[in-house]
């Protein structure tokens, strides 16, 4: 005879705490082993990089000492 056993359901702090860990976390495979490896920061789905790349311009690259990202017009 098959027996059937109770779910604990999560509670509201399990599930957020749970929801917080997934995105600062993914799970990547290395040598065939599962390793949980914090995402990389974005802003609005872009890498920050490239967010600054396609926003930030000559003054905002002077005034935070990225003179090497400033192209010649």
């Amino acid at each position: 005879m098959h027996t059937m056993t109770k779910r604990k359901k999560n509670t509201k702090a399990e599930k957020a705490a749970k929801a917080k860990q997934r995105a600062e976390y993914m799970t990547v495979f290395i040598n065939g082993k599962q390793k949980r490896v914090r995402r990389e920061p974005t802003i609005d789905g872009l890498p920050v990089d490239e967010f600054i790349e396609r926003n930030a311009d000559a003054i905002w690259y002077h005034q935070n000492e990225m003179w090497e990202c400033i192209k010649p017009e």
